[in-house]
Formats: C-alpha cells, structure tokens, sequence
C-alpha cells in the first residue's frame, strides 16, 4: 500500500512528510512528491518510527498468560509486539502460523523449554530442554525467532537453582541468539544471573521490588555487577508486568544513575483489561512521571527495541526502512497511575496514541 503523510511533527518540531511505497519508507522531506493516498496528520500530533513492545505475551493459547497481538498492538499505537517466551517449540509452528494472519507486526523469543507457559513451572523439568528442538524450530523460523527466553525465578526453575540457565546460555551461544531472561524472586539469585549474560542478552523486569532480589538488595550487591554486565553490552528492559514494575525502585535507580534501555509491557489480557498495565502509551507516562524527557521515553519503545532485536527496517524514520510509524498527541493534562504495587503517582503529562502505518497501511487507533 502506497501513501504520502503530510504535516507530521517530528519530537523536536519539525514538520515532515514522509511517502511509503510497497511497504517501506520512500521518502522523508518537506514538500515531497505524491505517491499514492495522500494524508494529512492534524497539528500538535507527533509521529515516531512505530512503537516496539519488547516484553509482550501475544500468543493466545496459554491463560492466563495470552492476548491477540492487534488488541495490545496496532490498536493502542504499537506496531510491533515481542512475545516473551509464550511458546516453546512444541508450539512455535501454531505461533508462527498464527502471527502472519495478524496487522500488527509479531516476533517471538522462544521459550527455551519446549513446553513454554503451557504450565508455569517450565524449567523445573530439564527434560524439556534440548538444543536440537530449538535448532530445527530456529532454522524453520529464522525471521520470526529473534532470542530465546528463560525465566529465572524461584517458582519457574523449581529446585534447579542456576541450571537452567545455564543450559539456556549454551543454547544461544550455539545458534548466536540472545536471551531474555526474567528475574524474579530466588533463587537464583540475581548476581548469578547477571554473571553468565553477555553482549546482546536482556534483564527484564530490571526494575521489580521483589525483597530477596532486586537491584538494591543485599546491601547494592547486584548494582557493581550490573553496571559491569552493561558495559559489556548487556540490556535491561522495563517488562512491567503485574508484579515486576516499581515506582519506587525505578526512582531510587534514576537518582543512582542505574540505566534502562526499553520500556516493554509484559502485557497480557488481565493486566490490559484490570490493570496497572492497560497500554503502552500508559506505560510510557509512568516514565515522564519519573522525570525522563519524552524523547528518551520513545527512544526506548524505538530505536533502542530495534537495536536489540537487531532489525535495521524498524525503529528509524529513513528511506528503506519498514513503512511503520505511530502517531500521537501529548496532552497537558495530569494523569494518576499506578504501579504494580499498588503506589499511586502522576505524570504531568498525557499520551494519547492517534494511528499507526503498518507496511504503508494507516489505520487510526481505536483506544
């Protein structure tokens, strides 16, 4: 689908026009040519290379843990969703059946227990790991595949402790994947988790408040290794989640100089429709509230997601890259929000999704 948008505004002000053709970014420029259906954006809406939810649970198979990709996609302003391990490869071919029949864009970390969230206790069984099963599903689905996930928390790996990590870090050492991996409450303890990551790999739910094993426990132990293990390229991801995002911890880590790279979700139908979750766009103003500037906010659902799913097509507004923007308003209006916990806090500020383009397709959001 071919179209020209008109009267866009870029986050530093700048108005632009941009032309997609079969799917991909044509032009960028002002007064650009026609090229196909022309649309004009009303004024004081931004536009941003699509939003990009790195921690989503889009395979509707497993409750409680499952939503549809378009109703926690294309519909609230995100134009690509990351499903966090819903599948293993017992079940990536439905998976990957399923996600072409969706608008919104799907990729998939893959469980790196065959079974994935089919119970929720997936690595306490380390029958149900074997590389030979990732091996074939990767090879069949190397576009759809961006990672592997393991989560690491007490209730999950059962009496195996660090194992299963381990073997996951194998696994992705042999097919050059990285790893997504949840931290939650221990064992394993969080240091050990952080000693075996490397260049690409991902801590999400990096901000939880669990007692035993956040990023403050143990009198800072974990802070020293974290910083290291960033350096050495290493990411951390928001993942809120009904149970894993802080105000208070985040907070605390900004006043400490402790990084994040992305803000994903881990969203899924209950903490959608019940939330604290509710959407990305709520998602990004729990950010603002903490006092991060709107350009970083929506650099770390763009460029920041792309880069760690190494896809050059998304997260950037130049000609050859994917046809996917999303469009929105920032209202000054305050807003109370919640975290997973239950404290109550405000963003000074509104974000309202107003469209997307998918492949050159516009659609206008619907919440």
């Amino acid at each position: 689908m071919d179209v020209t948008i008109r009267n866009a505004t870029l986050l530093d002000g700048t108005k632009i026009d941009i032309s997609i053709k079969n799917g991909l970014i044509h032009e960028v420029g002002t007064h650009i040519d026609k090229c196909g259906e022309e649309i004009y954006i009303p004024d004081n809406t931004f536009v941003s290379s699509g939003w990009i939810d790195l921690h989503t649970h889009a395979f509707p198979k497993f409750e409680p843990y499952c939503a549809h990709p378009d109703d926690i996609g294309y519909k609230t302003g995100v134009t690509t969703v990351v499903d966090a391990g819903s599948s293993g490869a017992d079940d990536i071919d439905e998976f990957a059946s399923f996600a072409k029949q969706c608008k919104t864009r799907v990729f998939a970390y893959l469980n790196i227990s065959k079974i994935g969230l089919r119970v929720f206790d997936e690595l306490s069984d380390l029958n149900n790991l074997k590389l030979e099963d990732i091996e074939t599903k990767f090879q069949k689905y190397e576009s759809f595949i961006v990672g592997l996930k393991a989560r690491m928390s007490s209730s999950v790996v059962g009496d195996n402790g660090i194992k299963p990590l381990e073997i996951g870090k194998q696994f992705s050492e042999a097919l050059n994947l990285p790893v997504m991996v949840h931290i939650g409450n221990a064992p394993p303890k969080m240091i050990e988790v952080i000693e075996l990551l490397g260049k690409g790999d991902v801590i999400t739910h990096c901000f939880h408040a669990k007692e035993n094993n956040n990023i403050f426990s143990e009198n800072k132990a974990n802070i020293e290794p974290l910083l290291a293990a960033i350096e050495r390229g290493v990411y951390l991801d928001v993942g809120h989640g009904m149970s894993s995002f802080s105000y208070r911890i985040s907070k605390r880590a900004k006043e400490e100089n402790i990084p994040f790279h992305t803000i994903s979700t881990d969203i899924y139908d209950a903490n959608r429709l019940n939330g604290p979750v509710y959407d990305m766009a709520t998602t990004l103003m729990k950010f603002l509230a903490l006092g991060f500037s709107l350009e970083e906010v929506i650099q770390s659902v763009t460029t920041y997601p792309a880069k760690v799913i190494r896809n050059k097509q998304l997260g950037t507004i130049k000609q050859g890259a994917y046809g996917d923007l999303t469009f929105f308003k920032v209202e000054d209006e305050s807003t109370q929000l919640r975290d997973s916990h239950g404290e109550v806090f405000e963003s000074p500020k509104k974000i309202v999704p107003y469209a997307v383009t998918i492949g050159g397709e516009y659609i206008v959001c619907t919440t």
